[in-house]
């Protein structure tokens, strides 16, 4: 018998938590699930993904924070699709998702926390512990996810961790020379990539300062900053004034970043705080060594001295100290990043990532 799981997020913009689900609901097999998704906000990139696979997607509209009208709308169309699993991601979609499926007579809920998120106020916390009361299970992609919300108040029986899954990376269509070229860089330079939303949990300023470190003792290195968001304006000024722009560049938003990372001999991620990172995840599948702060999340993903490198948070410093080693010392980045490539292959493919939550949604629903 064929089950019906609608998925509920904010958005299909190009993040994390939008690509596992675009992951998880293609991976899904169609003779056991009919599977839906809703767009509370906007649609994205992962929308085309998702209908050029069948999945039907709909888009409310959401236009405020508050917004009874898209509560009322998302409401009805729960009521027209009669799900029988409501399966929400993210703040806005766990609030607004679970609320109308409740309402709406949904059996079955799951909710999903992505990230260890600092930010939340007081009553968001409260809203989500109201909510976990009436939710079947929650999912967290890493331990440190789950234990901080747990710490927060948040029922501990009720969560089950599925990491993030990540697909074979597959070689790019470029050549190393070609992109430089295209680039405008030299035909000698050394990657370093930066993939993430410009936001302040990212740090990317550490980032600047480092490549700006690294460049006093190997000449070669250029930083790729990849992503958008609201300090792109902020931190271009800040490259500016530091005069380091002939050695970091900003590339924005690009749709052909597995096109990009095999080139990378680096990747680095300065966060302040992650759920469970895509960018190193993706990296790592493709053979790049990853060096990224000493946080829960990064630490249940790079193996300290074996797939990469972890640094204390704040200390610009330790990027340049810990790349250095593997700009010079080719055999040193090789071994890292075959690990780290190994590491990924086995314990975080997609195909492990649908079967978990195959037996999640068949232990619900019976």
């Amino acid at each position: 018998m064929t089950r019906r799981i609608l998925h509920i997020i904010p958005t299909l913009d190009p993040h994390g938590a939008e690509k596992q689900l675009t992951l998880l609901a293609t991976g899904l097999p169609r003779d056991q699930f009919d599977v839906h998704v809703c767009a509370l906000t906007r649609g994205g990139p992962h929308m085309d993904v998702l209908r050029q696979a069948g999945i039907p997607v709909t888009m409310i509209g959401k236009r405020w924070k508050l917004d009874p009208a898209a509560y009322w709308q998302l409401k009805r169309h729960i009521i027209a699709l009669k799900p029988d699993l409501v399966h929400t991601w993210l703040f806005a979609g766990n609030s607004y998702g679970r609320a109308a499926a409740r309402a709406a007579g949904v059996r079955h809920l799951i909710a999903a926390e992505r990230c260890i998120d600092p930010w939340k106020a007081w009553h968001e916390l409260a809203i989500d512990r109201y909510l976990a009361r009436r939710t079947d299970r929650l999912v967290a992609n890493s331990p440190a996810v789950r234990d901080f919300y747990v710490e927060r108040g948040l029922p501990a029986e009720k969560f089950v961790v599925i990491p993030n899954g990540v697909p074979p990376a597959k070689p790019s269509c470029v050549s190393r020379a070609a992109l430089l070229d295209e680039l405008g860089l030299p035909a000698d330079a050394r990657l370093i990539g930066a993939i993430g939303r410009l936001w302040p949990q990212k740090r990317v300023k550490e980032l600047i300062w480092g490549a700006d470190q690294l460049r006093c003792v190997y000449q070669g290195a250029h930083l790729l900053v990849i992503g958008d968001g609201p300090l792109r304006e902020q931190l271009e000024r800040y490259a500016r004034l530091c005069e380091v722009t002939e050695y970091v560049h900003f590339l924005g938003t690009r749709t052909d970043v597995p096109r990009l990372l095999p080139h990378f001999d680096v990747i680095w991620l300065a966060s302040g705080y992650e759920g469970q990172s895509n960018a190193i995840m993706e990296a790592m599948a493709s053979g790049i060594p990853v060096v990224a702060t000493d946080i829960p999340g990064n630490r249940d993903l790079v193996v300290h001295g074996e797939t990469g490198y972890l640094v204390p948070q704040n200390s610009r410093s330790a990027f340049a100290k810990w790349t250095l080693p593997l700009l010079e010392d080719s055999a040193l980045a090789e071994r890292l990043g075959s690990a780290g490539k190994m590491r990924m292959a086995a314990e975080f493919s997609v195909q492990r990532m649908v079967g978990r939550y195959l037996d999640l949604y068949s232990e619900i629903l019976g």
